[in-house]
């Protein structure tokens, strides 16, 4: 499981029973402008045939929301592949206003047809999709190695 316990960095985590998670090794810490304040992830990891794609989400200055990327290992998820060193998506300036301004956030995506579906949150006031050519994304991730 990912998860973010100590509010601030994301973790892999692991337990034998499903309602008690307490063995977490750090994987992601904030290191970009985008994600000082905070990363985590935006749903479930999704299998590649060159990894596993976590989504994240950053939080940076002025509380601005951003969605990243970074790739796992396959068969050793500990294992950070690449990273993206800029956002994915950011709020365009249409998309800054809301009930939370600056945000754009997603609780998963999907892959179809070489295609990573994502929908995303806007400013806790509507929602939009984006459509990222997969294979553009991984080349891209494989390129960005860990910091």
């Amino acid at each position: 499981m990912l998860g973010r316990q100590d509010g601030r960095s994301l973790s892999l985590m692991g337990s034998d029973r499903i309602d008690h998670w307490d063995e977490a090794t750090p994987l992601l810490e904030p290191c970009f402008p985008w994600e000082f304040i905070q990363v985590g992830n935006c749903g479930s990891p999704l299998e590649t045939e060159a990894g596993w794609l976590v989504l994240t989400h950053g939080v940076g200055p002025m509380r601005q929301y951003a969605i990243g990327a970074a790739l796992l290992d396959r068969h050793d998820p500990q294992r950070l592949l690449g990273r993206l060193r800029q956002p994915l998506l950011v709020p365009t300036e249409e998309e800054r206003d809301g009930y939370v301004p600056n945000v754009v956030y997603s609780c998963g995506a999907l892959i179809h047809r070489n295609l990573l579906l994502l929908p995303y949150a806007v400013s806790d006031r509507a929602s939009r999709f984006a459509l990222v050519p997969l294979a553009r994304l991984l080349d891209e991730l494989l390129a960005s190695p860990p910091p």
